[in-house]
């Protein structure tokens, strides 16, 4: 976990890929992009093992369970597309409500979700954030772009922080992943860092290639 700040505000990053909000209890995650393999095989493409929603979900639950927070917030693209929301397996469904049982569950929209999900919302408001999918007009958590960022010639999900933007990285099993040196994303977010996934959780600052950053 890395203790990390934004627009005043507290978090606590997970190595998952999970932000824990502790003043608000809430426990927020990006682009769970559920049933991403079967929508992939439905549609001619690659044909990948299809049991990454499954893990997606037991990675969520555990983090649910161990946190225990009082809401869940998934800032959108928690479905791959329609076709996935509708199909989905009975073992997931059945986790999904168990969670909702755990805790308070809130889906933000995104442009992967299907229209008209039940029970979601294209933004909310807590405190002097906006949640939502996209980054817009800050300060502002987010997800879409499944930020990356690379040290040591190794990319890592990662969590960017700059003055407007706080952007989470990509939950979901099978999600790639945008660089965040590239010109998009150190363009959005600006001066900042990129807090790393995954062990130790390093830090390092946005717009630096990896060679620069592996000496």
């Amino acid at each position: 976990m890395r203790e990390i700040t934004f627009a005043g505000q507290r978090f606590e990053a997970q190595p998952s890929g999970a932000l824990y909000w502790r003043e608000e209890d809430a426990l927020i995650v990006a682009d769970l992009h559920l049933g991403k393999s079967e929508r992939m095989a439905r549609r001619g493409g690659a044909l990948l093992p299809p049991f990454e929603s499954l893990d997606t979900v037991i990675r969520l639950e555990a983090e649910v369970l161990r946190l225990r927070p009082s809401r869940l917030i998934s800032l959108g693209d928690a479905f791959d597309d329609d076709a996935a929301a509708s199909e989905i397996a009975p073992e997931i469904a059945g986790r999904l409500t168990r969670l909702a049982a755990l805790t308070k569950l809130l889906w933000i929209a995104g442009n992967h979700d299907p229209i008209g999900l039940g029970r979601t919302v294209e933004e909310t408001q807590i405190g002097p954030l906006t949640l939502r999918h996209i980054a817009g007009v800050g300060p502002d958590l987010s997800g879409h772009y499944h930020p990356k960022a690379k040290i040591a010639r190794r990319a890592y999900r990662a969590f960017l922080i700059g003055r407007d933007h706080l952007i989470l990285p990509a939950f979901g099993t099978y999600t790639g992943g945008l660089d965040c040196d590239g010109p998009e994303l150190s363009s959005l977010v600006g001066p900042g860092v990129a807090v790393l996934t995954g062990p130790g959780m390093p830090m390092r600052p946005i717009g630096q290639s990896a060679l620069r950053q592996s000496r």
